[in-house]
């Protein structure tokens, strides 16, 4: 059988195809440690084993953070708080449609790799007075094809698919970021109810001593200033309180916004007892820091942006290679589109169509170029995203174990500072001391117990910060990034 010429172009297009002119893709490489920097421990002997004096090795076959990470701590308000931000929180819902919609490009990319078909069919009668009516059809059926030389279409298709990918990633990273928000938000507001209980036991307190000093003041035991004096720390307290209320509040419209809700809507009531809020730290494993780049959804973002920029490198080089176009049609016509389909004979045709670009001024060349230099932009940008997931993930590492310290002198100092403003009282009542060594031992007292419960905040969201910088629990779907250097 001999081969047409047009046969022979059809084959040297299929085998053509599947070339693509994109380089392979290798994640930009990141010069990592294999362990995380911790404190060194106050007073502690230098260590003869072989990770540096400061080092701490991870656990490389720990557990990883589960996606329902907020449930460490046992708050089952804070749990149905998570579960309405993920139905209605507006920026994830925001972010899923950004995936869907890279999802539809996508599709559209891999359809221009195949033919396209078309029918047209039409019916016409004419007639008038010097003639009798008559009549036509035509049906014809045609398709073309443009044979993807040189992987252009391929290379755009696994742009667009690694889009897609970093548009999921994007999608994790919003969803992760409203979780962190709404924990800290919400322990905002538990931190707040806690003080403002506080608070109005201290109030309670500063009323009891007013009364005292009022009453001395009255009997002439004491001057007049004592009685101002004690005056004057009950309303500061009751200042104190009311800025705590404004807190609050603030701390309650962020939680209404990040679960979808109107802040006019929405309420909490007050936690019950202290131990609503001062609940203890859920265990954090951290792995490896080249195990991040699998669990952060922004570093895996980033990843695939250099795989997009890749892909498009090929599709800037296809351009400079000569496009061919395959067309074929069939069809016939007669007094009615009934005659057309019944016709024993119809007419058909086919034909090609290659074109080459001779002189552009450049612009090729340039795209090329342009293709390049986003793709070194991508790759700078992930080497980039990668470092800061580093600092992010070693600040809080630095920030807990600073915290716990700075916890545990406050604690004793909120005791020594309680058992001093009682004996201030009594020797008050005594007689024995002035008061405004009273208000001293008070205002002490109150700034301790305060700082106490503050630095509990802070451990709070310390730890809620350092998941978030981890990458909550989330696992990236593509292989690429486990490409990623030790």
């Amino acid at each position: 059988m001999r081969s047409t010429p047009c046969a022979a172009l059809l084959a040297l297009a299929a085998l053509l195809a599947a070339c693509s002119q994109a380089s392979r893709h290798e994640t930009p490489a990141i010069d990592l440690p294999a362990t995380w920097k911790t404190l060194p421990a106050a007073g502690a002997a230098k260590s003869d084993a072989a990770a540096p004096e400061g080092w701490i090795s991870a656990d490389q076959a720990a557990r990883p953070l589960a996606a329902d990470w907020w449930r460490g701590w046992q708050d089952p308000v804070l749990s149905a708080l998570m579960e309405q931000a993920a139905a209605h929180n507006q920026t994830v819902a925001a972010a899923a449609a950004s995936v869907r919609q890279a999802q539809a490009l996508l599709e559209q990319q891999q359809a221009a790799l195949w033919p396209t078909l078309g029918l047209q069919g039409s019916q016409q009668r004419s007639g008038g007075d010097a003639r009798a009516a008559g009549g036509s059809g035509s049906l014809n059926l045609s398709a073309s094809w443009a044979p993807d030389l040189w992987g252009r279409a391929a290379s755009a298709a696994s742009a667009q698919a690694a889009a897609v990918q970093a548009s999921q990633a994007d999608l994790a990273a919003a969803r992760l970021a409203a979780q962190a928000s709404l924990a800290q938000s919400y322990f905002a507001l538990r931190e707040a109810d806690a003080e403002l209980a506080l608070l109005d036991d201290i109030i309670e307190g500063y009323e009891r001593s007013a009364a005292i000093a009022q009453r001395r003041f009255e009997s002439g035991t004491v001057a007049r200033t004592d009685a101002l004096q004690a005056q004057n720390t009950l309303e500061s307290a009751r200042a104190s309180r009311a800025a705590l209320e404004r807190n609050r509040h603030l701390a309650e419209n962020a939680i209404a916004a990040l679960t979808g809700q109107p802040a006019t809507a929405f309420s909490l009531p007050p936690a019950r007892s202290l131990h609503d809020w001062q609940r203890a730290l859920p265990a954090i494993p951290v792995d490896v820091p080249a195990t991040l780049l699998l669990r952060r959804p922004d570093v895996a973002a980033a990843e695939r942006a250099v795989a997009a920029a890749n892909a498009r490198i090929g599709v800037a080089r296809a351009a400079w290679f000569p496009t061919l176009n395959l067309n074929a049609s069939a069809g016939g016509g007669g007094a009615t589109l009934a005659d057309v389909i019944s016709a024993p004979q119809l007419l058909w045709s086919l034909g090609l169509n290659l074109a080459q670009t001779l002189f552009d001024a450049g612009a090729r060349s340039a795209a090329e170029k342009q293709a390049i230099a986003a793709h070194e932009q991508a790759a700078a940008a992930y080497r980039q995203r990668a470092l800061t997931a580093m600092k992010e993930v070693q600040d809080q590492l630095a920030t807990l174990q600073t915290l716990a310290r700075q916890q545990r002198h406050a604690a004793a100092s909120a005791e020594n500072a309680a058992a001093i403003e009682q004996q201030m009282l009594n020797r008050y009542r005594a007689g024995l001391v002035a008061y405004t060594e009273v208000v001293t031992a008070q205002a002490s007292a109150l700034t301790a117990r305060r700082s106490l419960m503050q630095l509990q905040l802070q451990r709070q969201q310390a730890a809620i910060a350092l998941i978030q910088a981890l990458g909550g629990g989330w696992q990236t779907p593509q292989q690429a990034p486990q490409q990623a250097p030790q």
